[in-house]
């Protein structure tokens, strides 16, 4: 069964991306649940400037994503366990059913606007910081 997004509160987050050209920063709404990883950002038609969405996973482990139901393109970064960029997925097409593989255990995948990635200089090691409150552990 899916879940329309607006099934979920919009709980947000901070979250930093640390790059060789200074820190990025973010509002990013939580997947921590098998429900919210399932839908993500289906059928949303826009997604803010500084706006994204963090999946994360318990344990870490290799994931595939892909862009069933999804209208906008974005940037899909990999985050591995010890909270460092793990693999870049620039500019996904919207609607693709073709897997985009993790390429190795990653505790999370952060989805923002296609070009979002490029524009801020990131690259596999930048850091990732972000902080969960106790009211969303990763189910």
């Amino acid at each position: 069964m899916l879940f329309a997004p607006a099934a979920f509160a919009a709980e947000t987050i901070p979250l930093v991306l640390q790059t060789q050209s200074g820190a990025h920063h973010f509002d990013v709404e939580i997947a921590n649940t098998d429900e919210k990883r399932t839908v993500g950002l289906m059928y949303r038609r826009s997604l803010g400037e500084n706006a994204g969405m963090l999946f994360l996973y318990e344990p870490p482990q290799p994931i595939s994503m892909w862009m069933r139901n999804t209208y906008i393109p974005l940037d899909m970064i990999f985050i591995s366990p010890d909270n460092r960029v793990h693999r870049i997925v620039e500019r996904t097409e919207p609607f693709s059913l073709q897997t985009i593989p993790s390429g190795g255990t990653v505790k999370g995948i952060l989805e923002v606007n296609a070009g979002v990635a490029a524009k801020i200089g990131l690259k596999p090691g930048d850091e990732v910081r972000y902080s969960l409150p106790a009211t969303a552990p990763v189910q």
